[in-house]
């Protein structure tokens, strides 16, 4: 299928954290009431409609997900080995890919991806990227002379360019993890409209970084505002850790960790907030919270409640998730997103 491009989607998305339990229990058995899309954390997903981060869940949490609801008329399909769903405006797409299936590695594995991801996005005409959640296994493991995140990294922006997307300014809101197990695992939101990327004047944009950090520079924005219809606006938060400028700081110490990534949280939520008339704030959005040392959980936890309130939104729905940081020195990483009332302010 081809759809023709608009200015603004038909039929809003909606996206919502619920406990996996409830989730299944409104679907149905007979899938009447199912969503469009539903990314579940720490279990797979094993509805048509659902996909997994297999990550290991801390703090004894239910499982959660987020549950994506569009447009009623939704068509599954595959393109290469990206599988996905759409109503006509909006697409979530899957990868999931081992290793074995490229002889040249991972760099070629992510190119790989990325294309089909493209080549998905032309055949639904869902041709904006929104949003992109990156998993791979030994994420700082040494791949051959370079670091893996650094072989995925350069595969990854090949792909952008082959495209002709934006691989630098524009570029969406991404995170990019390291899991036990597994292979390549990519996720993406698009859409129709256009996204706004966002950056943080504390960092240079990780597009921008130095090639210190590799040959290939990340391929993502800090975060990205998107219209979702129905007079609402999307904050979508890409993985955010502890660095100012673009050198890891308080390199041992978690918790100096954790209070340098709220700075940069609220530095961004804040840049955020300046290009649209909807309010956003931290304490009520939704986050994922990466942790490379599952011992540290607990006290990660009662920091951020310190900071933002035990009984905030952000606490209430936080998902907290073992899993490797995209540099080794990192200890915590922090994604979040959250919806409000307004629309985009030119620039």
């Amino acid at each position: 299928m081809t759809a023709a491009p608009s200015s603004r989607p038909a039929a809003p998305l909606r996206v919502q954290r619920l406990p996996l339990a409830q989730i299944l229990a409104s679907a149905g058995h007979d899938h009447a009431h199912a969503p469009f899309a539903a990314l579940t954390y720490g279990v797979a997903g094993h509805e048509p409609w659902m996909t997994g981060v297999a990550a290991h869940v801390l703090l004894e949490h239910e499982p959660l997900a987020d549950v994506w609801q569009a447009g009623p008329a939704v068509q599954s399909g595959t393109t290469g080995v990206v599988r996905w769903r759409t109503d006509g405006d909006w697409l979530l797409g899957v990868v999931d890919l081992s290793e074995a299936d490229e002889a040249g590695g991972l760099e070629p594995l992510a190119r790989r991806a990325y294309g089909n991801v493209f080549d998905a996005m032309r055949q639904t005409g869902c041709t904006e990227l929104l949003r992109i959640w990156n998993y791979l296994p030994r994420i700082n493991a040494d791949g051959g002379g370079l670091e893996r995140y650094r072989q995925f990294n350069a595969g990854r922006q090949q792909a952008f360019l082959d495209a002709g997307a934006a691989a630098f300014d524009g570029a969406p809101a991404a995170c990019a993890l390291g899991l036990r197990d597994g292979g390549l695992c990519v996720r993406f939101l698009a859409g129709r409209v256009k996204a706004l990327p966002i950056e943080n004047p504390r960092q240079v944009s990780a597009y921008r970084y130095p090639d210190r950090y590799g040959p290939r520079a990340p391929t993502f924005s800090r975060a990205a505002l998107a219209p979702l219809g129905d007079g609402q606006v999307a904050l979508f938060v890409s993985g955010t850790a502890s660095i100012v400028g673009h050198e890891t700081v308080h390199v041992g110490d978690v918790q100096a960790q954790v209070a340098e990534t709220l700075t940069n949280l609220h530095t961004v939520v804040g840049e955020a907030n300046a290009r649209t008339t909807a309010r956003f704030a931290l304490q009520d959005t939704e986050p994922v919270v990466y942790v490379r040392h599952p011992a540290d959980a607990p006290r990660i936890r009662a920091q951020l409640a310190q900071a933002l309130g035990e009984d905030s939104r952000f606490m209430r729905q936080a998902v907290f998730l073992e899993a490797d940081i995209c540099r080794a020195d990192l200890l915590v990483e922090i994604e979040t997103h959250g919806t409000a009332a307004g629309s985009l302010i030119a620039s």
